[in-house]
């Protein structure tokens, strides 16, 4: 039986590489992927108010049920607190795109940095860090950067120096901190202009988060 997997997205950059990335490490997933690239605007107009958009959202996780999806993935790190709500609201799983970073990050370090291009993504990252190293029962040390100027120039198409203004705001980090993520999955490209050796120690999200549908679509295959 074909798996399907439904993705709901704020931004058309994310849909090739998401979609890419499903075939690569799920073999034979069905995508289906919902776009409303009006959220975003909204969300940097009224500081991050997910209230103003979360009955949208909900209707894309209701949309995915109808299609038959047995799974969904919110790829959109900014709307990430709304997957609580979906996962009520629906009767098949909901991955947060950002929540395996987070355990991740967790893990490996104490002192952690997080980069976003949007302000809107930035404070229920460190919402997500800080509430899951309170259940680990770890103190940690959050460093956080918004290079919003990449976000512009990414909008105008003008990817080559958003990887680069987020390549130096990493590199200036890890001088800093333990591991670094990288709170946006459109930022996951600019990791391959750091030195390979010291990659390892930044995290983007969506390799993580599809690893994690992955083990969501084999623990269904149990039941």
């Amino acid at each position: 039986m074909t798996r399907k997997l439904a993705m709901i997205h704020t931004t058309p950059v994310t849909i090739a590489s998401m979609k890419e990335l499903a075939a690569k490490t799920i073999p034979g997933v069905q995508t289906v992927n919902f776009l409303d690239d009006s959220i975003l605007p909204q969300l940097i107009q009224n500081g991050g108010n997910v209230a103003e958009v979360e009955e949208r959202l909900l209707a894309f996780a209701h949309f995915a049920e109808d299609v038959g999806a047995d799974v969904i993935l919110s790829v959109c790190s900014s709307v990430g607190e709304v997957v609580e709500k979906m996962r009520a609201a629906v009767s098949i799983p909901v991955v947060r795109i950002d929540e395996a970073m987070a355990e991740t990050a967790l893990a490996r370090g104490e002192r952690i940095g997080v980069v976003a291009t949007l302000s809107t993504t930035m404070s229920p990252t460190l919402r997500l860090l800080r509430q899951k190293a309170e259940v680990l029962g770890k103190t940690c040390a959050f460093e956080s950067v918004v290079a919003d100027e990449a976000y512009r120039l990414l909008m105008q198409g003008d990817t080559e120096s958003h990887d680069r203004i987020v390549a130096e705001k990493l590199a200036d980090l890890g001088t800093r901190c333990d591991v670094i993520i990288l709170a946006q999955a459109s930022m996951a490209r600019a990791v391959s202009r750091l030195p390979e050796a010291e990659q390892g120690r930044f995290l983007t999200s969506p390799e993580l988060a599809m690893q994690r549908v992955k083990t969501v679509f084999e623990e269904l295959g149990t039941r």
